[in-house]
Order: structure tokens, then C-alpha cells, then sequence
């Protein structure tokens, strides 16, 4: 079994409200979901790294071969090139996003996961579609709380508890 996932997150502002849109198409079947979420505080990097990995929790069956489409070099990258298993390795050590990507590593070592860059904003149907997604999921009305980056923003400014 294999299923193509394309992803984009959003932001408006940065940090600032975000989003993700994912569209999911199981090859050689006639099966597509697609999924979005928004958030009240966060960064687009984060929603473009918690697109993939929401993604690949749908996933039921593990050994999945999945091919992960993303216009985010920072997310391709940080895995094709290897470098969140050289911050595994550091723990993490002075790395943003890391609740992210330690969540990001329990999902992606139950498939067979393999990433390419597309480049945003280039007509790409699928991407286009997620950016779409992703922009309307930062507009609706009842955010999410993304508590990895709040708490982190609160531990920086010396705030003890989440604010509405």
C-alpha cells in the first residue's frame, strides 16, 4: 500500500494565528481525505512540520509506504538531509520545535516514509489545494491551542500559565 500526502501550513503573522491543510490520496485507489486544523499562536514552520505529522497519524496499518510532498525546505530538509537525527543524538539541545519532532519521529519510523520538495505557490494542484487549506483553517472562528509553542513562549517571557 502507498499513499501520497501533500502538505502546507500558514501563518498570519509570524508567530501569529496558523494552520495546515493535508490532502491524503491512497495510490491505485479511488480514496482522498483531506484534513486542516488552525491554531491561535504558533509559527509557520511548526504547522508545516505538525501538516506531516498528522498526516502519518491517520495512518492505521503501519509499514505504510508513504511519499510526503511539502513546499517546506525546513521540513524536507531537516529529514532528507538528516539532520533531526543528528539533533536526536545532541537531544535536541537548543532546537526549536523539538516537542514537534520528537512526536514527528514515533510516526515516521512506523512507515516507510520518504519526502520531496515541491516548490509553493507554482500551480501545483494538490499544493495549492493545502495552502488553501491551510489559510481558511487559520480564519475559523474557534483556534486550536498549539501548548508546545505557548508553554515555550511563556517559559521565555517568565509567564506561568496560558493566556486566552
Amino acid at each position: 500500500m502507498r499513499v501520497n500526502v501533500y502538505t502546507d501550513g500558514a501563518c498570519s503573522g509570524n508567530p501569529g494565528k496558523g494552520g495546515y491543510g493535508i490532502i491524503m490520496e491512497w495510490v491505485g485507489k479511488p480514496y482522498k481525505k483531506e484534513f486542516s486544523e488552525g491554531y491561535r499562536l504558533t509559527t509557520n514552520n511548526r504547522m508545516e512540520l505538525l501538516a506531516v505529522i498528522v498526516a502519518l497519524e491517520q495512518l492505521k496499518k503501519e509499514g505504510i509506504e508513504v511519499m510526503v510532498y511539502s513546499d517546506s525546505k525546513y521540513v524536507v530538509d531537516s529529514v532528507e538531509k538528516g539532520w533531526v537525527f543528528n539533533w536526536v543524538k545532541k537531544g535536541f539541545k537548543d532546537k526549536k520545535n523539538a516537542d514537534l519532532w520528537r512526536r514527528f519521529l514515533v510516526v515516521y519510523k512506523k512507515h516507510k516514509v520518504k519526502f520531496h520538495w515541491i516548490r509553493g505557490h507554482n500551480e501545483h494542484p494538490q499544493n495549492e489545494r493545502c495552502d488553501q487549506l491551510a489559510v481558511n483553517a487559520v480564519k475559523k472562528e474557534t483556534l486550536q491551542v498549539d501548548e508546545g509553542f505557548e508553554l515555550s513562549q511563556n517559559n521565555t517571557t517568565g509567564k506561568l500559565s496560558l493566556e486566552s
